[in-house]
């Protein structure tokens, strides 16, 4: 059930590297035909509950009446019959019952940077884990993974089966202690996050999120008692710029920032600027204000350099000009972290001491050259707002 479909190109590759010969091409096609509807009615049993289901049951919907459900993991709170898929791609209704699609399936592991979600203020310099699966409850037009993102993540391949208990396991035999979420949106698989994560606290090791946060309060909420650190992107600070470009709304987002701020755990903002799109000065100017008033001016905020990518393919790269000019809005505004990626090297790659002004880490792109954070402080002993620290965080 959990095979996708096989395209022509891919069947005659397989064969071919398998020694058949595929000259007969009416055959050839017909065997293709016979594999997909072999797969796709392996997939109707399950959905109708004939046969085996995903593994994971969503924990955040209700049953409604004719084996309907609705889900409320994010604001779209689809409704679904049975055989139907969120939004997401990540949840489906089978007889009734609304599962995970993605659970334990990653489409991704590697060894990264924790600047690359980023993160520069938390654990600079730190290796992690990162873990991604396929599916996205956002339809972004510049999605940099849109080949993970805009799938099935059963339907994608390879996938690796990998449960909670050993994802925390190996990535301590790596010698790693944080595992992170990032590549594609942890909202789509939920429920991976919160196991993984449970899992991960148990064991001493921390876990950390890249996440647009389109996403209900008490989704966040349920995932702030076991994620201790939120890379969250802004994409952008209208309502239009959202549906137009991301497929989503602004306010939820709003909220789910705010959430994690109440819960008091690490958050740091990112804003991709693409031009013509989100790159007026005087929304950065707007978007530095509301962060200020409700986050607080000690939250790190990232400009991330636009690249041509998915369906955006006909606008240019930021200039870097750009860049410049909305961090020094945000830094005029009083936010004191304000750094630029997707660009190096970079002045504002660093972090500076917001007294002193002295550069505390020194870096190219994600890669940290140099440290001189002693104990959370600056040399000339102003406090610096971070976690620097590799022990694990203390639960309320």
């Amino acid at each position: 059930m959990n095979d996708r479909s096989l395209s022509r190109r891919e069947f005659f590759s397989r064969a071919a590297s398998a020694g058949f010969k595929t000259t007969s091409l009416p055959l050839a096609l017909k065997v293709l035909a016979d594999v997909n509807a072999a797969r796709a009615r392996a997939e109707r049993e399950a959905i109708s509950g004939k046969g085996r289901p995903f593994d994971r049951e969503v924990d955040l919907y209700r049953k409604l009446p004719d084996k309907r459900i609705q889900c409320f993991v994010c604001p779209l709170n689809c409704v679904l019959s049975p055989g139907e898929t969120c939004f997401c791609r990540s949840r489906t209704n089978v007889n009734g019952t609304l599962y995970s699609r993605g659970w334990a399936k990653p489409c991704i592991v590697s060894v990264d940077p924790i600047e690359k979600l980023p993160f520069n203020n938390f654990l600079p310099g730190e290796k992690v884990a990162s873990i991604a699966v396929g599916g996205c409850n956002l339809r972004c037009r510049y999605c940099q993974n849109w080949e993970q993102s805009q799938k099935k993540p059963d339907d994608l391949r390879p996938v690796i089966d990998l449960p909670p208990e050993r994802a925390v396991a190996s990535t301590q035999k790596k010698g790693l202690s944080t595992i992170a979420f990032t590549y594609t949106e942890p909202t789509a698989f939920h429920e991976y996050v919160i196991d993984i994560a449970a899992e991960a606290q148990r064991a001493g090791v921390r876990v950390v999120s890249g996440t647009a946060a389109f996403v209900n309060r008490r989704a966040i909420r349920e995932a702030c008692r076991v994620v201790d650190a939120f890379a969250v992107t802004l994409k952008g600070f209208d309502e239009t710029f959202y549906e137009k470009v991301c497929g989503a709304r602004l306010k939820p987002v709003l909220n789910a920032i705010e959430e994690i701020r109440s819960e008091g755990v690490w958050l740091e903002l990112t804003t991709l600027i693409v031009p013509t799109y989100n790159d007026d000065r005087a929304k950065v100017r707007q978007m530095a204000k509301w962060i200020r008033k409700n986050l607080g001016s000690k939250v790190p905020w990232h400009f991330a350099r636009f690249v041509p990518r998915y369906r955006l393919k006909n606008i240019p790269q930021t200039p870097v000009q750009t860049l410049d000019d909305v961090r020094d809005a945000a830094l005029d505004a009083g936010i004191e972290f304000v750094y630029t990626s997707n660009i190096a090297p970079h002045a504002g790659n660093h972090t500076y001491c917001p007294r002193c002004k002295a550069m505390l880490i020194e870096r190219v792109g994600f890669k940290t050259i140099d440290n001189r954070i002693e104990k959370g402080r600056c040399p000339c002993g102003h406090e610096i707002a971070g976690i620097f620290s590799s022990q694990p965080k203390k639960r309320r």
